[in-house]
């Protein structure tokens, strides 16, 4: 597995080498991917879908909770039985996640993060190849970090993290993982690794830390259940297709130098080529291979302005542009000037 730290649109890094120490399992056999999955998590039906099983489970933990990260290969779709007493942080690393759960649908692109804490129903279908981090939250922290409160009924069944607090869930699972070493042990933190008793009570109080910031971000627990709406139907597919375009343009912008086609892009996103089609025109007003276009016209001129030396050659090739001639036209039609120009502006 990688050990480089990992970068998502929002900005957020995670330096994942400490989880990846620890691996739990590999298998290529369904029935035992399933079996131990199960161990870890609750009881779920497991369906298999396309693709090849190569599944991976790596996990840290610190005192009370754990970091796993899971890769199965293969599409599938798993439909647990409700939770037994936890909450799960749920964040993708690679692919795309769509849950649903108690009549709400969220899909998760990159860096996307959200709380699933079901009641009665949950359903989870992840594309091939994804690769997805979850942590583990006993509903006894959760319960201490809110006294008189019983934040397990109270908790959202899906929830997706807003944007700003992407940022914050990188930085609090990356000092997680910092307080881990191996699975089931305690590492050292900094200073206080010499002290094991010191770094327990750091890490107990740093767990209730995490446990409260979720507490704190689906603040249903501190309030009381608002009472049952009919779901806005139109708006939830609203939401449902702005999160598919975050993903293809999340996909655009990491690979704004490769070859991309539209098949790569409707992956990334998770619809068919036709659909992707309809819904970059409808929400962006440009194909989705106009949309990529302009993306790396607006970063080969950032290029050009921040770097006195570039050459138009090397900000055209870094940019996915093969042919000097079209990168010329299409970016004075965007800029309405030449790169030339960018590049040497007249003084």
């Amino acid at each position: 597995m990688p050990a480089l730290p990992m970068t998502f649109s929002s900005g957020a890094r995670l330096d994942l080498a400490p989880l990846y120490r620890s691996c739990l399992f590999s298998s290529r056999e369904p029935q035992e991917s399933h079996m131990r999955v199960a161990q870890e998590f609750s009881e779920h039906n497991l369906r298999w879908k396309r693709g090849t099983v190569d599944t991976v489970m790596y996990r840290a933990r610190a005192s009370e909770l754990s970091v796993v990260m899971l890769r199965y290969g293969a599409e599938i779709e798993i439909t647990p039985r409700p939770f037994d007493d936890f909450a799960l942080l749920h964040l993708t690393l690679k692919g795309m996640a769509e849950i649903e759960s108690d009549g709400k649908r969220v899909a998760l692109a990159p860096g996307r993060s959200a709380l699933l804490a079901p009641r009665k129903d949950l359903r989870m279908h992840w594309q091939e190849d994804s690769e997805q981090l979850i942590v583990k939250i006993p509903g006894s922290m959760l319960r201490a970090c809110s006294p008189g409160n019983d934040p397990m009924a109270q908790l959202p069944s899906v929830a997706l993290s807003s944007p700003t607090a992407e940022h914050q869930w990188a930085t609090l699972i990356q000092l997680l993982l910092l307080a881990t070493h191996g699975p089931g042990g305690i590492g050292g933190i900094g200073g206080i690794s010499g002290d094991s008793a010191l770094a327990g009570n750091w890490i107990h109080h740093f767990e209730h830390a995490v446990a409260s910031y979720l507490l704190v971000q689906h603040g249903e627990a501190h309030a009381p259940a608002p009472a049952p709406q009919p779901p806005d139907r139109q708006q939830q597919v609203q939401d449902l297709e702005q999160q598919r375009l975050e993903a293809m343009d999340a996909y655009m912008r990491t690979r704004l130098g490769a070859p991309i086609g539209l098949i790569d892009l409707a992956k990334a996103a998770g619809v068919s080529v036709r659909s992707l089609h309809t819904l970059s025109l409808k929400h962006h007003g440009v194909s989705p291979m106009e949309q990529l276009r302009l993306l790396r016209l607006d970063a080969a001129r950032s290029f050009l302005l921040a770097q006195q030396q570039a050459s138009v050659t090397d900000a055209a090739l870094l940019h996915g542009f093969g042919h000097l001639g079209r990168f010329s036209a299409y970016y004075r039609e965007r800029f309405g000037e030449l790169p030339s120009q960018t590049a040497r502006p007249m003084h």
